[in-house]
């Protein structure tokens, strides 16, 4: 009895890590929801929050530590790699951001498309994530700020690092002072800044917006003093740009013509660094959190999240190029590199420009990696996965206030005590996790998507009504037609059509052949995430002797190849073109679904199934394997260190989830119906006032 019972909990809790939620959840809460979000953001707005929240400590901080410590010469080849990884990852993010537009971002994505044990993994990696972020970027505010103040420790005692000798922790009181100062800004600062937009209507044509958003987040996200900002600091970016390549081509570019080469690290090296760099380009998911509140995320996500990393990225690239190049890598200051190389070449007054365009950008970038944590928080008490305390919104201003106070406290808390290395590198594997699982949900989506929604409890009662309905009226329409002579001609041919074992033959191998591809298609794609894993390992684990590694390597990209081929070969699913939120008509999908059959893998497909679901992925099934590939070998070159610190973090989610939120799922109690029943039944109740 113990073992059975032991064996039901088991089985129990293996099926609550499968738990797929819906993709329009909202349809599902009542109109008059406390906790829902106000939709107005546009696509400069979006671009706004992308660029400002990506263009800061990645730049101007994360470039003096990776040089000195991972990639010497070759910092942008780390760059480089981090953004393809990115743009890979971004490509997938526009399908389901415009496909499943709702806060939470990757959590939300692999919730509908993996299951409830992931999406429980990765929302709590991402908790880690953005707090972290803040954490990081205030940091690096501080050691900025003291360059007007005279030096690296000419900053108010009271706001000056300490060393805390028996500990061996440097504590930054005004990184935490920062971080609170920004958290009550989120939380109290919504009169002040609505004056400001009623005060700034003739200056800028956002402020109407600004006037209607309560948020008080998008409100300075979106308004014209965080435009302005953002705007700065890409001129700033071009300026050192620009001035740093003058000086470079007058100096000779010393910093290329260092003893250790281009890669005094190695590639190893070089890839460690591209790891740890992922950091700077965790703003465009900033960008796909926000969906929720976007006026058209059907169209303005894609257009937002691409043109924020395509700025990001070139600035990046351009500025790193010029700066390793002006001084050598070892020589390189870890809190300040590019104001300090300026100050090494004399000029001085542009180690101030520098610098207040760095304490600008770095402000702007706290804020936005703030932003979408609440979100997240909200999104995860939402699902019964947290305690309904993190989704409550406040009224007046419709902000996560609760949320917003307990991160603060907590990044302000890790901004007082750790250091920008240790940070980001936290931060990293938190980025990377995400991007891996949003690529493994858009093979997920375009080969498996759900064919079954989970049905509320209040809607249960519902559906079984509808089910007794139809065997009624099954059960009228064949005794009508065995008891009464005078059946219509059409009941007896739909009648004999069905009882026809030709027809009964047909159905019954289309429904065999479509049971069989999804299998087929759900055990590649295994296959691919299991090689992936086994040869990105085995490439990095440079103790094993040679030949093992080669012999491991190779049974990992076989399994790689082998999935991908299968993916190629078999078809996608047609279900893909109407999964999510449609921009597009029915005709659209279905002609999508005519042209996926005639021609395959081919430029037409994409553009007509594009018209029917906002965005569409491109080279599916390639792109998001090699999303995938690239993303885990990063994830596996972090550090030890970096891995045991968000083990230990891992570890406590691991028990939060089986101790609270495995039992306080919103998914406990549902029952799971077919899809097209679910729409049918929304409908339904959504006609006779159930639902919103």
């Amino acid at each position: 009895m113990g073992f059975e019972g032991a064996a039901g909990g088991m089985g129990g809790g293996v099926r609550a890590l499968m738990r797929r939620k819906q993709v329009d959840s909202e349809r599902a809460r009542p109109a008059g929801s406390s906790n829902q979000l106000r939709k107005e953001l546009s696509v400069a707005q979006l671009i706004t929050i992308g660029v400002g929240s990506t263009i800061g400590a990645g730049v101007y901080v994360l470039v003096g530590t990776v040089a000195r410590e991972h990639s010497g010469p070759a910092l942008t080849l780390s760059f480089l790699i981090a953004g393809i990884a990115a743009a890979l990852s971004a490509f997938c993010y526009a399908e389901l951001a415009s496909r499943c537009p709702s806060a939470g971002s990757a959590y939300h994505y692999s919730y509908i498309c993996v299951g409830e044990g992931v999406a429980w993994l990765i929302g709590w990696a991402l908790i880690l994530e953005y707090t972290i972020g803040g954490s990081a970027v205030a940091r690096g505010i501080s050691p900025n700020l003291a360059l007007f103040f005279g030096g690296a420790d000419s900053l108010p005692w009271i706001l000056a690092r300490h060393e805390i000798p028996w500990l061996d922790v440097v504590v930054d009181p005004c990184a935490a002072f920062l971080v609170f100062l920004v958290t009550g800004l989120l939380c109290v600062g919504i009169k002040e800044v609505a004056t400001f937009s009623d005060s700034a209507r003739v200056i800028t044509p956002f402020s109407e917006n600004m006037a209607l958003d309560l948020s008080s987040l998008f409100f300075f996200q979106s308004s014209f003093v965080q435009g302005v900002v953002t705007v700065l600091n890409c001129f700033v970016m071009l300026f050192v740009i620009i001035a740093g390549s003058y000086i470079g081509f007058q100096t000779g570019w010393v910093g290329y013509k260092v003893a250790g080469g281009f890669f005094p690290f190695g590639a190893n090296g070089m890839l460690a660094g591209s790891a740890t760099v992922f950091f700077a380009y965790i703003g465009f998911d900033s960008v796909a959190s926000t969906a929720e509140e976007v006026k058209n995320p059907q169209r303005d996500l894609p257009l937002g999240i691409a043109t924020a990393l395509s700025i990001c990225c070139s600035l990046y690239m351009l500025v790193s190029v010029v700066i390793v190049g002006l001084v050598p890598y070892f020589a390189m200051d870890p809190d300040t590199p590019i104001s300090s190389a300026f100050a090494k070449h004399g000029m001085h007054w542009a180690m101030y420009l520098v610098t207040t365009g760095a304490v600008l950008a770095l402000c702007s970038t706290l804020m936005g990696s703030i932003l979408p944590q609440p979100r997240i928080l909200m999104a995860m008490a939402r699902d019964g996965l947290l305690p309904s305390f993190f989704s409550d919104v406040h009224k007046t201003t419709q902000v996560p206030v609760k949320s917003t106070i307990v991160t603060g406290i907590c990044a302000a808390s890790l901004a007082f005590f750790m250091d920008v290395s240790q940070l980001a590198g936290m931060v990293s594997v938190g980025t990377l996790l995400a991007f891996t699982t949003v690529a493994v949900s858009i093979l997920i989506l375009r080969y498996v998507p759900p064919d079954e929604v989970p049905l509320p409890s209040s809607l249960q009662a519902s559906f079984r009504r509808s089910h007794e309905n139809d065997e009624e009226k099954l059960r009228d329409t064949l005794g009508y037609e065995d008891h009464e002579e005078g059946a219509s001609e059409i009941s007896d041919v739909v009648v004999e059509s069905i009882k026809d074992p030709l027809i009964e033959k047909q159905l019954y191998a289309s429904k065999l052949d479509e049971t069989k591809r999804r299998k087929t298609a759900a055990c590649s794609i295994a296959s691919v995430c299991i090689g992936v894993l086994v040869l990105t390992t085995s490439a990095s684990a440079t103790f094993l002797p040679f030949l093992v590694r080669c012999f491991v390597c190779a049974f990992g990209g076989l399994l790689l190849l082998t999935g991908l081929g299968m993916l190629c070969w078999i078809d996608q699913d047609d279900g893909r073109h109407s999964f999510g939120h449609s921009g597009g008509t029915c005709i659209a999908a279905h002609l999508a679904t005519l042209l996926d059959h005639i021609y395959k893998f081919t430029w037409v497909t994409h553009l007509a199934a594009a018209s029917a679901a906002g965005f569409i992925c491109p080279f599916v099934p390639l792109l998001p394997v090699m999303c995938i590939l690239i993303n885990t070998y990063l994830l596996i070159n972090l550090g030890g260190g970096t891995w045991m610190r968000v083990g230990v973090w891992l570890v406590m989610g691991v028990f939060v989830y089986i101790f609270y939120g495995r039992t306080h799922s919103s998914l406990t109690d549902v029952v799971y119906i077919p899809v097209a029943d679910a729409n049918e039944i929304y409908g339904s109740s959504s006609a006779s006032g159930f639902v919103a």
